[in-house]
């Protein structure tokens, strides 16, 4: 994507909203803004973050050129003064970010974002364009890897995809989650992720026999040969076929038949008895791979079947998140300063859920000393400072609902990443962010990773933050 197109991926209110601060001469003044996620798809328990890597790429090239100034111009809403202000345009704005791999949850500030009107305003799009995908790729492909038990999963979804893009982001996100490699090959240049393929049944349609494509397969790739058994008839043409190139011509020239693959049928039954072929014939270490719109829920059904699967392939339902393929992630304002004072902000709605939590705030992380398993978070007030020995959670919701920690840790989950538009974080490559990824889903109690029915996760306020809320509420509610 050029410089240009990332320009212009932004809501076009954004650009009307800052002409109207800047005839107002309001465009100076600053802003603070609070990315979050309101649900958790799938009626699970956590979320994974991802995808601060894009969004530091933007902030990173971040410029009005002369394309994107005469595109808004042509629109016929700006005067050539605001078109100058934006040309001229440094980003100079502050990011406090979670780290990508960490496990989240709803409501919680996951990006904030301090900055004159303006820029804090046209980052809204972009902003959420690239969390809201990558997060949700990712926290689907952790469901799917756990489902797994082990077993490895192979993301192959790019045919499904919803555009180039979301490709190779969304295979980099399940590699992130634990997949092993991906199908996808640019995703495998631009972030390193392991690619994998063998043949489709197309190579097999267009020999004369089954037995031919999976010779002349043998042939080209004795090292490294896994053979798609399933274009004819499974269990009488293609399992016996394999067998046979691999007794016949693999295993005499010092090689071993490296797996197979079945991409329909009952995948339980027909594992099951391809074990047995394969075992029979002395090809105990071939593995047996399967695909076919797969998900968590039926990899989940599959092992309680003891089906014989070593691995599955898995696309559309991981790469689209197909069973809830948006995810709730908002970006609203929660402060403003004046003469150096920030004043708290709060937006109040008819549904409960979109009333917002004000304030410039962080995001805290108890973790138990002993065993380091996650407590509870609690959203803060920037400038709070959190007792080390004890502290009283309480459920904002039902607020008699309180528990005493001692023994505890804690971290602030939100690290600067940019100040004054100057990057500051050394971001992980993606092999750092999957092996920080499973440090901290360790972290997590194995009852708010369950696939159905979760463990609740506490995300708690302070008391500070708990009574300026209401006190909000009460100060902007109009009495009948």
């Amino acid at each position: 994507m050029n410089i240009k197109e990332y320009m212009l991926m932004t809501d076009f209110y954004e650009y009307t909203m800052s002409y109207a601060y800047f005839k107002q001469n309001k465009h100076q003044e600053i802003a603070y803004f609070d990315m979050f996620i309101r649900k958790i798809p799938d009626g699970g328990g956590f979320l994974i973050f991802n995808g601060l890597h894009r969004f530091m790429e933007f902030v990173k090239n971040f410029k009005f050129d002369d394309e994107c100034v005469e595109y808004l111009r042509k629109t016929n809403y700006f005067d050539e003064e605001f078109l100058a202000y934006l040309k001229d345009m440094k980003l100079n704005v502050d990011v406090w970010s979670v780290k990508e791999g960490t496990p989240v949850f709803a409501n919680e500030p996951l990006v904030t974002i301090r900055g004159t009107l303006i820029q804090a305003q046209i980052l809204e799009t972009i902003l959420l364009l690239c969390i809201n995908y990558a997060t949700l790729v990712t926290t689907k492909a952790y469901r799917i890897t756990r489902a797994a038990q082990g077993r490895g999963v192979l993301e192959m979804g790019s045919r499904r995809a919803h555009g180039l893009d979301a490709a190779i982001e969304g295979a980099r996100a399940a590699y992130i989650a634990g997949c092993t490699a991906t199908a996808c090959t640019a995703s495998g240049e631009k972030y390193s992720v392991p690619v994998t393929g063998t043949i489709a049944h197309s190579y097999i349609q267009l020999h004369d026999t089954e037995l031919d494509a999976f010779m002349s397969y043998a042939e080209v790739t004795p090292t490294n040969c896994v053979l798609l058994v399933d274009t004819y008839d499974t269990l009488h043409s293609g399992i016996p076929n394999a067998i046979k190139v691999a007794k016949e011509y693999l295993i005499p020239k010092g090689y071993r038949l490296k797996g197979i693959r079945i991409d329909s049928g009952d995948l339980a039954y027909l594992s099951k008895k391809a074990r047995k072929m394969l075992d029979a014939e002395g090809l105990e270490d071939c593995k047996i791979i399967v695909s076919n719109s797969l998900d968590e829920y039926i990899i989940d059904d599959l092992i309680v079947q003891n089906a014989q699967i070593d691995s599955f392939g898995v696309g559309e339902n991981l790469i689209t998140a197909k069973s809830t393929p948006v995810i709730g992630g908002v970006y609203k304002v929660v402060a403003n300063e004046k003469d150096g004072e920030i004043i708290p902000k709060i937006k109040i709605s008819g549904n409960v859920e979109k009333v917002t939590n004000p304030g410039f705030k962080k995001v805290i992380r108890f973790y138990d000393n002993d065993t380091n398993q996650a407590i509870a978070d609690i959203l803060a007030l920037k400038d709070e400072v959190i007792d080390k020995d004890q502290y009283l959670l309480f459920d904002p919701a039902s607020p008699w609902k309180q528990k005493r920690i001692t023994n505890y840790h804690y971290i602030e989950l939100q690290v600067p990443i940019f100040v004054n538009g100057e990057c500051v974080y050394d971001a992980p490559d993606t092999e750092g962010v999957k092996q920080y990824c499973i440090e901290q889903m360790d972290t997590l109690w194995e009852e708010v990773k369950r696939l159905r029915f979760p463990h609740r996760y506490y995300v708690d306020y302070s008391k500070k933050l708990f009574d300026l809320k209401n006190d909000l509420i009460k100060q902007n509610t109009v009495e009948i």
